[in-house]
C-alpha cells in the first residue's frame, strides 16, 4: 500500500476475514511476481483444473493420437496440476489467515520449473529414441503409488496442523504456534517434507526416467536435510526439551536424514 493514500483500518480487516481474500492476516514473506488478488487466483485455479482435465484424459487415452501422449506422462501432468492446486485449497480451507496468491507455490525458484522441465525432457527424448525404455509397466504402478501416498502425506499434515502450518520458514514464535505432535505427526516428524519427497520421487518413477529420478534423489535430499537442520534449530528454541523429546522419538521417514 502507498503511503500517500487513506487506509480505512476497518474495511481492511473486514477484506482480511473475507472468504474470498487472499490477504493473509499474518505476516508471511510474499515475492510480489504474481498478483495477489481473487482474480488472479481464480485464474490460476481455472488454468490448472485444465491442465488437470488434459493430463486426466491423456493418462484414460483420451487423447492417443500422438506418439508422446501416454497414460505416463498424462498421469504427470495430472498430479502436478493437482499438487499445486490442493497446496492453495488446504491452505484456504484450513490455514486462511496464511493463504495467498502464493500458496499455489507456482513461484518456487527457477530450479523447481527447470526440475520438472527436465524430467518432461528427458521423458519425451527417450520415448522418441528408445521408447523400450518406458514400457516396463510396474515401475510406473510403482511410482503412481508413491504419488498418491505422497500427496496424501502433505496434505495430511497442512490440514492436521492448520495455523501451525507455513509455506515458509518461521524465525519467530507466535503466541498461536503449538508444537504438534499427534495425528499424521505421531508417526512421521516432518510429513509435509517426507510427503513432498516421495511425491516428487514416484513422479519420476511413473514416467521411468532414470537421470532425473537419481538426480532428483540426490537434490531433493540435500534440500530437506539443510531445511530440517535449520528448521528444527527454530523448534528446539521455541519449545526447548518438548521438542527434543519428540525429535528423538520420531523419525522423519526420509532416507539418511535422522
Amino acid at each position: 500500500m502507498s503511503d500517500d493514500v487513506p487506509v480505512n483500518l476497518e474495511e481492511y480487516e473486514q477484506l482480511q476475514r473475507h472468504a474470498l481474500s487472499t490477504v493473509p492476516s499474518v505476516n508471511v514473506r510474499m515475492s510480489g511476481n504474481l498478483p495477489n488478488t481473487p482474480l488472479a487466483a481464480a485464474t490460476i485455479a481455472f488454468l490448472l483444473g485444465s491442465v488437470f482435465c488434459f493430463g486426466l484424459l491423456t493418462f484414460l487415452g483420451g487423447f492417443s493420437l500422438w506418439w508422446w501422449t501416454t497414460y505416463q506422462l498424462g498421469f504427470f501432468i495430472a498430479a502436478w496440476s493437482a499438487f499445486h492446486f490442493g497446496e492453495f485449497a488446504v491452505t484456504a480451507g484450513w490455514n486462511l489467515e496464511k493463504c495467498s496468491v502464493e500458496s499455489f507455490l507456482l513461484d518456487n525458484g527457477s530450479m523447481y520449473h527447470i526440475a520438472n522441465g527436465s524430467a518432461v525432457l528427458e521423458y519425451i527424448v527417450t520415448l522418441y529414441f528408445i521408447p523400450s525404455f518406458k514400457t516396463r509397466a510396474w515401475v510406473s504402478i510403482l511410482g503412481m503409488i508413491m504419488v498418491l501416498l505422497g500427496q496424501f502425506m502433505r496434505s495430511a499434515a497442512m490440514i492436521h496442523a492448520s495455523t501451525n502450518f507455513s509455506h515458509s520458514l518461521a524465525f519467530r514464535k507466535l503466541e498461536s504456534h503449538r508444537l504438534v505432535t499427534d495425528g499424521i505427526y505421531a508417526w512421521c516428524r516432518h510429513p509435509s517434507y517426507a510427503g513432498f519427497f516421495y511425491w516428487a520421487l514416484g513422479t519420476q518413477l511413473v514416467l521411468q526416467n532414470s537421470v532425473c529420478f537419481v538426480l532428483y534423489f540426490i537434490l531433493l535430499w540435500r534440500f530437506f536435510y539443510s531445511r530440517t537442520r535449520t528448521e528444527e534449530r527454530m523448534l528446539v528454541k521455541f519449545f526447548g526439551d518438548d521438542y527434543v523429546k519428540y525429535r528423538d522419538r520420531v523419525g522423519t521417514k526420509i532416507p539418511f536424514i535422522p
